[in-house]
C-alpha cells in the first residue's frame, strides 16, 4: 500500500497530520481482534450519538450513514440512542484528567481505532491495545452473571463493551 496523508481539521483538531500505511481494516497487531468495526459500532448506537459527527471529511462517508446521532445543533448526550439505551460513559473530562488521552487522539479510545482500522499506525497502539483487551474483564462479568441473549442483565456493561468494539449481544 502507498501511505496516504490525512491532515484533521475538527472542532477538536486543526492541521494534525497522520499517515496511513496500511490497508483499511487490515494488519492489525495479531493480539488485537475487535469483533466490531467502527462503522457498525456508529450503527449499532454508541457515546449517546455525539461522537465522531465532525468527522465525516477524514472517514468513509459509509460509517455515518446508519450511524444513530443526536439531532444537528445538540450537544447533549442521548443515553436512548446507544443499542442498550443506558449511559455507559464518562465525560471526556474524566479520561482527561485520568491521563487516558494521547494528545493525538483527543476523543479518546474510539478515535483511536477508528484512525487505526483506516491504516493508521502510531507509538500508542500498544498501549490502547492493552486498555482494549482489559475490557475481557467485563466480558467476564456478563458471561458468569448473565443468561445468554438476556439484554436486560448488566446492561451498561454490557454497552461498555459496545464501545470497545465487543459485540456483547453475543453474550
Amino acid at each position: 500500500m502507498k501511505p496516504t496523508k490525512v491532515t484533521i481539521n475538527d472542532l477538536m483538531q486543526k492541521g494534525y497530520s497522520y499517515i496511513r500505511t496500511e490497508l483499511v481494516g487490515k494488519n492489525f497487531d495479531p493480539s488485537f481482534k475487535p469483533q466490531l468495526t467502527p462503522a457498525e459500532m456508529l450503527k449499532l448506537g454508541v457515546f449517546g450519538g455525539v461522537y465522531l459527527r465532525d468527522c465525516k471529511n477524514e472517514f468513509p462517508a459509509e460509517w455515518f450513514k446508519d450511524a444513530k446521532f443526536v439531532s444537528e445543533g445538540s450537544d447533549e448526550h442521548d443515553p436512548k440512542l446507544n443499542f442498550f439505551g443506558v449511559n455507559a460513559s464518562q465525560p471526556l473530562s474524566v479520561w482527561q484528567a485520568k491521563g487516558w488521552i494521547h494528545p493525538d487522539d483527543p476523543r479518546g479510545w474510539f478515535q483511536w481505532y477508528c484512525r487505526y482500522y483506516m491504516g493508521r499506525r502510531h507509538p500508542d497502539d500498544a498501549r490502547q491495545i492493552k486498555r482494549w483487551k482489559a475490557m475481557t474483564r467485563h466480558v467476564a462479568q456478563v458471561v458468569h452473571n448473565c443468561r445468554k441473549g438476556d439484554y436486560s442483565c448488566h446492561t451498561r456493561q454490557r454497552q461498555a463493551l459496545i464501545h470497545w468494539a465487543y459485540d456483547s449481544r453475543r453474550l
